[in-house]
């Protein structure tokens, strides 16, 4: 058992070390949440789901106000600064402030929410029938009451551990929040029916934040019923907060729209939307997200100590790492995008029809997976930067861009829910130019070979086994597997993913791609079970090196 607790409780000194943990986990909750959506939709018919993901607009709003703007943007540099400048008691105290204010805060907006659950879920789905609005907003009340303050308090957790480099248990939190939700769909399904994954939504937030709770203990916190807010280290969030909150507040207005546009075409429509949605964040969330979530305490600390030229590096490096792996998931998402949708979510209640759909939104996302990801590393440098007002602005007006194509899509010019997936990669595009150009600007530019060289040969390597993974699919599918079948399916998806793949990977090599030789050593790593007990080496020309190692 202690030996247990040492790798528990290691603390990860590298992006890379971190990164790595980071991936792994979420890894670990994406393929969950995947297994999730399969049980659901082998139990529950797209239009009962639809009810049940419309449900959760209101409490991840609530949530993304009170608590992604403050963790993000502006809790963690702060609280970062605190401990690098040798003062954890204060840090502390800037933490239990803010838990408890954000704590009162949810409880006072509840109430108007549990009051007018119905009128509120009428706005949000126009399309939704009077018996589904009434249970979506019976469920809007459940996880209003027992999963989002659970998940607020659970990730400031999260932003603490992070900052003293503990990786481990802060991304153990989401595996056992979607563990919680799975034992529900399965032992409560029979007794409760569509009423067991939202019990199972307010099961898994328990389990998210009290999982955190040993090691937090463990590094000597002890949480305060301080509430002043005038204290330095809170004001210092609140103001650079600001700006972060009123860019999700206006993101969460995109969302509303999104799901008020498909709820109009019906709400089988919302749940192909959210089902394209979910897949195409994993490698977003694997590689775009988790990577910026690990490189974001180092570049506060090369910023604190005035290191511009390792900012750079540091920043560059973590842009290589993301576009390495998402590029090639762009093709297989492209390609591939009706075989895995059907593996996914091929159930006997998700009909042809809903999966070809899903497929074709899928494929829509996928042509800005490169913009969504690296767009989270810009950001960070931004934030770093103790600027949250720049990627604000540039995410509304992103934002606007979205907004108003998906309302001309859908209607002015009727077209299906695919067309949503298209206007959030146009948006998403422009939103990544718009970061690059500022933070170039504000850093003292870039050098253009070290940041677009190395992507140059990997688009180039990603365009060809597109192709590679178009030949085998079209051949196999018509000579030699029954993809009626499930195993016919999945050795066609396997085979051609294999062959694209490799053929990714021997490109990116003769290329002179540096990330291959990164890849090549996790994986060896990942044999020896390392990993865990000592930060990865320095991977010279264009890996990540001693700074992204």
């Amino acid at each position: 058992m202690e030996k247990i607790w040492r790798v528990l409780s290691k603390r990860q000194t590298t992006v890379g070390s971190a990164a790595f943990i980071l991936v792994s986990m979420v890894a670990a909750s994406r393929i969950l949440g995947l297994i999730r959506d399969r049980l659901l939709s082998a139990r529950f018919a797209p239009d009962e789901l639809g009810v049940y993901f419309a449900a959760f607009r209101l409490p991840n709003l609530l949530f993304e106000l009170l608590v992604m703007g403050a963790l993000t943007s502006a809790f963690i540099p702060v609280f970062t600064k605190y401990l690098t400048h040798n003062k954890e008691k204060e840090a502390w105290k800037i933490a239990a402030i803010l838990i408890n204010l954000g704590t009162v805060l949810l409880l006072l907006l509840s109430l108007p929410v549990f009051l007018w659950a119905e009128s509120i879920s009428r706005f949000f789905a126009p399309g939704f029938s009077p018996e589904q609005i009434r249970q979506m907003a019976a469920f809007t009340r459940f996880m209003i009451g027992l999963q989002v303050l659970p998940l607020l308090i659970g990730n400031f957790f999260t932003g603490i551990l992070q900052s003293y480099n503990l990786f481990l248990i802060p991304a153990m939190a989401p595996v056992v929040y979607n563990i919680g939700i799975i034992i529900g769909i399965i032992a409560l399904t029979p007794f409760l029916g569509l009423w067991a994954p939202v019990v199972g939504v307010g099961f898994g937030a328990i389990l998210f934040m009290v999982i955190q709770l040993p090691l937090l203990v463990r590094i000597g916190y002890r949480h305060t019923l301080d509430t002043n807010p005038q204290t330095q280290g809170v004001k210092e969030v609140a103001h650079l907060m600001g700006p972060r909150t009123l860019g999700l507040a206006v993101s969460q207005i995109d969302t509303t729209v999104d799901l008020m546009l498909a709820s109009l075409l019906g709400s089988r429509m919302v749940t192909i939307f959210n089902f394209a949605q979910h897949l195409q964040q994993l490698p977003v969330g694997l590689f775009g997200a988790t990577v910026a979530q690990a490189a974001l305490p180092l570049l506060s600390k090369q910023l604190v100590h005035g290191n511009k030229d390792e900012f750079k590096h540091t920043l560059i490096r973590a842009v290589h790492q993301i576009l390495f792996f998402v590029l090639p998931a762009s093709a297989l998402f492209i390609v591939l995008r009706i075989p895995m949708v059907r593996l996914v979510f091929g159930a006997s209640r998700f009909d042809w029809e809903a999966t070809v759909l899903t497929g074709m939104t899928l494929s829509a996302f996928s042509i800005s997976l490169f913009a969504q990801s690296v767009s989270h590393v810009f950001a960070r440098g931004f934030y770093a930067l103790y600027d949250t007002k720049t990627p604000v602005m540039i995410g509304i007006a992103a934002i606007a861009i979205n907004t108003i194509l998906s309302i001309l899509f859908i209607t002015w010019f009727q077209l299906p829910i695919w067309s949503l997936g298209v206007s959030t990669s146009i948006a998403s595009i422009i939103n990544v130019i718009l970061l690059f150009w500022f933070l170039d600007r504000r850093v003292g530019r870039f050098s253009r070979w070290d940041l677009f060289g190395p992507p140059i040969k990997m688009a180039i390597a990603a365009g060809l086994t597109g192709i590679a993974l178009y030949i085998p699919l079209k051949l196999l599918d018509q000579l030699v597997f029954d993809t009626t079948r499930v195993l016919g399916l999945l050795l066609l998806t396997g085979v051609s993913g294999f062959i694209g793949l490799s053929t990714y990977l021997f490109l990116s090599w003769v290329l002179g791609v540096g990330e291959v030789r990164f890849f090549l050593s996790l994986i060896s790593r990942v044999k020896r079970l390392r990993v865990l007990f000592e930060p990865a080496g320095e991977v010279v020309n264009g890996g990540m090196g001693d700074k992204m190692s």
